[in-house]
């Protein structure tokens, strides 16, 4: 399949009613409003391809950059190409669902998700938590550092309050999957959910959101999800 092929079947699965969610959640245009479960098809068909992705991602249409992560080969991609990925996602859905879930399964993750937590920038520390959510919440947890997620726990309870709207939320979501999904410490991260308590995320024109990773920790906890990883990260 080309470019031109895929953009035509994208704009066809489209529906007005997904466009209006996509909008108010901060995507602009051009999009057709595509479900996600639509594309499944297609990206079957056409499995990995590093040159179609790159090509559907620089269109700046949401339905294909998202579209772009289904199919990308992350293994293919550097440093560089994630930095580029990243200047184009405009907003968090592009973020921390295409950027970070595409990242999450390179075998750079780790550091360039680490830059991106320290750069002080929003989407990019949103990015970086998240693309650990999906890294945590998939991979062994022997591939980890003890002492690196235990200072990453630290470093959520010492600056959440005062971090970036997205960046609170991809935190907030660190605290719950360190404590599901990283059985080494799931003690500390739970403690640490609690003196963190709730958590204000500003949202600009509507009301705010309150977070509280220590409640949906428990929840979690009491339907026995302590363990959890899921099987695959991309869909």
């Amino acid at each position: 399949m080309d470019i031109e092929t895929v953009m035509q079947e994208l704009e066809a699965l489209g529906k007005e009613r997904m466009k209006k969610i996509y909008l108010s959640n901060g995507a602009h245009e051009p999009l057709f409003g595509t479900a996600t479960g639509a594309m499944k098809p297609m990206a079957k068909k056409i499995k990995i391809n590093q040159e179609l992705a790159e090509e559907l991602y620089a269109t700046g249409n949401y339905d294909a950059m998202y579209f772009a992560g289904i199919i990308a080969d992350p293994k293919a991609m550097s440093a560089s190409d994630f930095e580029r990925w990243m200047e184009g996602a405009y907003f968090y859905m592009l973020a921390d669902h295409v950027v970070a879930v595409t990242l999450s399964e390179s075998d750079i993750a780790q550091e360039v998700a680490d830059k991106w937590i320290a750069s002080g920038e929003e989407l990019k520390m949103s990015a970086g938590w998240s693309c650990y959510c999906w890294l945590l919440g998939n991979r062994p947890d022997p591939e980890f550092s003890e002492s690196k997620i235990s200072s990453m726990l630290d470093l959520v309870k010492e600056t959440i309050q005062d971090s970036p709207e997205r960046a609170k939320s991809a935190m907030n979501n660190f605290l719950y999957t360190v404590a599901i999904s990283y059985r080494p410490l799931n003690e500390k991260a739970i403690a640490t959910a609690k003196e963190v308590g709730v958590v204000e995320m500003k949202k600009e024109g509507k009301k705010s959101s309150f977070l509280n990773a220590y409640e949906s920790i428990q929840k979690q906890m009491d339907k026995g999800r302590l363990g959890f990883k899921r099987k695959y990260v991309r869909c």
